[in-house]
């Protein structure tokens, strides 16, 4: 290891016993101030979430409307007129979400 900043960290030099202590030690000190700051910076943003979470703000991507033609389409799907992949293709979707949202759909009906 060569750290240019800190002669202590340069292994290269002060092969001894002496110089591999001290380069030992400042290592185990850095990596232990690292991993508390690595810490205290988890325990901060998982105190920001939950207090965003209480104030009512919302992660993550916001859901797309169903198309105009979806309820259609469901019910033409359920009647077996149409096949899962014709239903999603109809809807200009990928078959899971279209899935997705037909269980969530029929779930909330």
């Amino acid at each position: 290891i060569v750290v240019l900043d800190m002669p202590l960290l340069d292994t290269r030099r002060g092969k001894d016993l002496m110089g591999t202590f001290l380069s030992d030690i400042v290592l185990q000190v850095l990596s232990f101030v690292a991993e508390n700051e690595r810490t205290d910076i988890r325990q901060r943003q998982a105190e920001g979430i939950a207090a965003a979470k209480a104030k009512g703000v919302k992660f993550g991507r916001p859901p797309k409307p169903l198309p105009h033609n979806f309820h259609e389409i469901h019910r033409a799907w359920r009647a077996k007129k149409m096949t899962l992949k014709q239903a999603a293709e109809a809807c200009n979707m990928p078959v899971g979400t279209f899935y997705d949202k037909a269980r969530k759909f029929e779930n909330t009906a």
